[in-house]
């Protein structure tokens, strides 16, 4: 198996917060079932099972492992439990500390659940890192600065979201918001 990046769609969720980065796993295997939930953002009782049974019932490569740990960490967090996604999420970064995705994923769990100051050093750490989704990066960020009380950043991050991606509404309806002035 040989999993790819693979964005699961830079788009925005109904509560306004960018949607995850799964990695793909593509051999019609239950992990590649797990990255199609995750991408489909499928979170019916299913999907879990899927993702579950890709580690108990499949010998997964190193980096198939950490994918299937980010991907079912998406499913989890979409299915509001918070804190097994947390835990995917972390092991995922311990498995491989130089991936971005368990590091915006983390990122966004902790934007979703009210921990903004958690979340900016992990959007910075997935910005550093080479994230394929720089535009859901710098969105989430700019969220979390906003959230925060650090208006100057997030407005910096959020007009770099909207260069990176003109044609998503989110980041542009956000900046809109803003009102610039000079001394």
């Amino acid at each position: 198996m040989k999993a790819l990046v693979l964005a699961a769609g830079a788009v925005a969720c109904s509560l306004a917060y960018p949607a995850s980065a799964g990695i793909s796993v593509l051999d019609g295997s239950f992990a590649e079932g797990c990255f199609k939930a995750a991408e489909q953002r499928n979170v019916t009782l299913e999907s879990m099972n899927t993702c579950d049974r890709a580690f108990s019932d499949q010998a997964l490569s190193d980096e198939d492992r950490l994918a299937t740990h980010v991907n079912r960490g998406i499913v989890r967090m979409l299915r509001s439990d918070y804190g097994r996604a947390e835990t995917d999420f972390s092991a995922a970064m311990q498995m491989n500390p130089q991936r971005s995705e368990p590091y915006l994923n983390m990122a966004i769990l902790q934007l979703r659940t009210g921990h903004s100051e958690a979340a900016v050093p992990l959007f910075s750490k997935a910005i550093e890192l080479g994230t394929e989704l720089p535009e859901v990066a710098y969105y989430g960020r700019g969220l979390a600065q906003e959230d925060v009380g650090n208006v100057k950043a997030a407005y910096a991050d959020l007009k770099q979201a909207v260069q990176l991606k003109p044609a998503w509404d989110a980041p542009r309806r956000d900046l809109a918001r803003y009102k610039v002035s000079r001394p």
